[in-house]
């Protein structure tokens, strides 16, 4: 099962490649990692997507809360949550229908084309995973020049949350 765990740490130089290590030395997999300062500047954010059962989960959880660097973590997985990922998409634009089609399959995801050029444009888009998959699935994939994604980033619903 995917889970998204949420790490606020200490804002030091070092931190991440520790928790990279961890997963590295026990041969977890790290399917996408985002990190930002939070409102509070000696603290940032962490948001690591990782799968695995729940025991592996368990020992993850427990191996970071161990970390020096680690204030306080959450695994979204295991309540009502929102996530999001943003992808940027570079597609080729050669004839007016290909741009007309590409101008409507991104209104049609509520993307917005942020850069155009006489033989591209340039989508940007947010939201599930799955939406993003879809849109690339509905794209003639030799248009695709190139794909960028975040990974997911996720937030906890209502008065939950990770902070101090």
């Amino acid at each position: 099962m995917r889970h998204i765990i949420s790490i606020l740490m200490e804002n030091e130089s070092g931190a991440l490649s520790r928790v990279a290590g961890l997963f590295s030395a026990r041969g977890y997999n790290i399917e996408s990692l985002t990190v930002a300062p939070t409102e509070d500047a000696s603290l940032s954010r962490m948001t690591l997507v990782t799968r695995g059962s729940e025991e592996i989960i368990e020992q993850i959880t427990k191996q970071l809360n161990k970390l020096i660097d680690v204030v306080k973590l959450i695994d979204l997985a295991e309540s009502f949550h929102i996530e999001r990922e943003l992808m940027m998409v570079k597609i080729k634009t050669t004839t007016g229908e290909m741009r007309d089609e590409v101008r409507s399959m991104a209104d049609i995801f509520r993307g917005k084309i942020i850069d155009v050029t006489p033989t591209t444009y340039i989508v940007e888009m947010t939201g599930p995973s799955e939406k993003l998959d879809a849109f690339l699935a509905a794209i003639d994939p030799d248009s695709v020049i190139e794909a960028v994604r975040s990974g997911p980033t996720g937030i906890s619903r209502g008065e939950k949350g990770l902070h101090l």
